[in-house]
């Protein structure tokens, strides 16, 4: 205690010694060591290539934001789409992910301030003495106050907040891409649930058709210009079109039960009524390539993690430099309660430390190469993302594109078969066809006519996926905002490129 209150007593070059030291940190407290980030490039081209000799929509379109669905004018569908949000399970799990993310930002930016401790400490000791006889007991009242704080010369702390920053905002992109996976998903299930409703009525007024054809069969049989086979023919054609409309209800109520499970419900508390598919595709607003790298949430998310990768190279390298530790503790000691608290029995001391690991067996070294290599992935695997965006919007332009081609010929198909269908009705019962051409049209009607719809759905999931593909109508500047007021004063804004740095000869970079 003699020698805390002896170093309070110093002056004069000692404490020009101090202000000097602490200008030399506050000098040092804006160099950060590491490459500073450079959104890794690219290749994009610059068109789509599935948009030659195709419809494209009109500049005043565009996708909603957020609510993208609402293009497709279903009152049911924009009503099941806005539970996602609200009851989906797995996006809660993004959400709360999301949120964890958020939370590590500000334990990261905790590392900025000093770490500050208070404890108490009151004893009571007595010593045995060579005769064994207790001596007198002692009391000793301590009350202490411990500060200490470790300046981010080196940009530590503020390479590890740029990576925690951008892994939020990276978990943020996963927030979206998960939303708008389900949302897709929703869509999807919705309209081949609808196309099923349409194949049911389909089959359901053939089964109508069949039976008036099997009772015309009969009652030709029954004058005698008609065979047994002919009853027979047209009695197994109406039975396995009965059993094919039964058949639709189990794929339809797998549908349901799957976007109950979507919008959060139990299955067995949820249905849709039936009712046909009467949405047609839309001309979808695709706009230009490079428009994607912003669109894209997942897109967007790969190009954070390789942000928050390069910002743990300068944690590594940061490791190569000394550290420099300020610390202060204070409080009052006394053997006498009633003296404990008085200004006599006060004590401080304050000082700093700095160490410097001179041998850690290629440690760092090793530590600076895994990051390096992370880094290095991560733009692979950016890359690779920004391809399979690029492949996911030109195999659904292609579909749409085909498509659409093929449903005007199918379209043709169906009004030529249905001709041919009543043409064969009058030939059979004019005597001039047997019952064979009338079951061989009615089986070519059903399949045209049923292919026609499968086209239909085939169109709209095409066009919910471009959808998808596009973003959903979302923006890479809504990650921006995920800050807040406590980063204001620790914004480290960068716009060169930093050559990779060597293990072995780090380099610093200045303010």
């Amino acid at each position: 205690m003699t020698h805390l209150r002896a170093f309070r007593t110093w002056k004069g070059p000692c404490q020009l010694f101090h202000a000097g030291l602490v200008g030399v940190f506050m000098i040092l407290a804006g160099c950060t060591v590491g490459p500073d980030y450079v959104r890794p490039t690219a290749e994009i081209p610059g068109a789509y290539k599935e948009m030659e000799s195709w419809k494209v929509a009109q500049p005043k379109d565009h996708l909603t934001r957020g609510a993208w669905w609402e293009i497709f004018n279903d009152p049911q569908l924009n009503a099941l789409e806005e539970q996602v949000s609200i009851s989906n399970q797995s996006v809660m799990v993004a959400e709360a992910q999301f949120r964890q993310a958020r939370a590590l930002v500000q334990a990261a930016r905790a590392s900025y301030f000093p770490t500050v401790t208070v404890g108490a400490s009151p004893t009571r000791s007595s010593r045995t003495g060579t005769t064994g006889v207790s001596s007198t007991a002692t009391s000793n009242y301590l009350l202490l106050a411990d500060a200490s704080w470790e300046p981010d010369l080196w940009g530590r702390v503020r390479r590890t907040v740029e990576g925690s920053k951008a892994s939020a905002q990276a978990t943020a992109a996963d927030l979206e891409s998960t939303r708008l996976l389900v949302q897709a998903e929703l869509a999807q299930d919705y309209f081949q649930l609808r196309v099923l409703d349409g194949q049911k009525q389909l089959l359901d007024a053939t089964v109508i058709a069949f039976q008036k054809s099997l009772e015309l069969t009969k009652n030709r049989y029954a004058a005698g210009v008609a065979s047994k086979g002919d009853v027979l023919l047209a009695e197994t054609q109406l039975r396995t079109t009965q059993a094919q409309a039964i058949d639709v209800g189990v794929q339809r109520a797998q549908l349901e039960h799957a976007i109950a499970s979507l919008i959060g419900k139990p299955s067995s508390l949820f249905s849709i009524p039936v009712e046909p598919l009467t949405t047609v595709p839309l001309a979808v607003p695709v706009g230009v390539p490079s428009e994607l790298l912003e669109r894209r949430p997942d897109i967007a998310g790969a190009e954070r993690r390789v942000a928050a990768a390069n910002a743990q190279i300068g944690v590594a390298v940061a490791a190569y430099y000394p550290t420099v530790t300020l610390s202060a503790s204070g409080g009052f000691e006394s053997t006498s309660l009633s003296k404990w608290l008085t200004w006599p029995s006060r004590f401080w001391s304050v000082g700093p430390g700095i160490s410097e690991t001179v041998f850690d067996g290629g440690l760092r070294r090793a530590q600076t190469a895994a990051a390096r290599a992370a880094y290095e992935g991560t733009i692979a695997s950016y890359r690779q993302t920004v391809l399979t965006g690029f492949q996911e919007v030109e195999d659904n332009l292609a579909a749409l594109r085909i498509l659409e081609e093929e449903a005007e010929v199918q379209e043709e198909a169906v009004s030529a078969a249905r001709q041919a269908l009543a043409v064969a009705i009058n030939q059979y019962k004019a005597g001039t066809a047997n019952y064979l051409t009338v079951i061989v049209a009615q089986a070519a009607a059903l399949n045209i006519e049923t292919n026609a719809l499968g086209i239909l759905g085939r169109r709209m999931t095409a066009s919910v996926l471009l959808v998808k593909a596009l973003g959903g109508g979302w923006d890479v500047s809504s990650l921006r905002s995920i800050d807040d007021p406590g980063d204001k004063g620790n914004k480290h804004q960068r716009s060169t490129e930093s050559k990779p740095l060597s293990a072995d000869q780090p380099s610093v970079n200045t303010p």
